[in-house]
């Protein structure tokens, strides 16, 4: 089997090993390790927030970090918030 193209910088025999502890390893530790990491994403988004809206409130903030995850129509349904097209980077309006 061939590694995904993410791993092919990776030496076979560490991805190996990684693969190895990743099919031991628990569902419930599998899941929190999955939960974790959306937490650093959102925590990344909010941090870029932050840095090109300095003046931000914290509903703002709150705002402009959901708008860079989730679609422009549900932003609007679930907030009533209109994201502007650079509050919403990678995602076609």
């Amino acid at each position: 089997m061939r590694p995904a193209e993410e791993f092919t910088d990776t030496d076979p025999r560490a991805l190996e090993v990684w693969l190895s502890l990743q099919r031991r390893m628990p569902l419930g530790d599998k899941l929190l390790a999955v939960l974790e990491a959306s937490r650093f994403l959102l925590q990344m988004y909010e941090a870029g927030v932050r840095l090109d809206h300095p003046r931000a409130s914290e509903r703002e903030i709150f705002l402009r970090t959901a708008a860079r995850h989730l679609d422009r129509s549900l932003m609007i349904r679930a907030y009533g918030w209109e994201p502007a097209p650079d509050d919403n980077p990678g995602r076609r309006p």
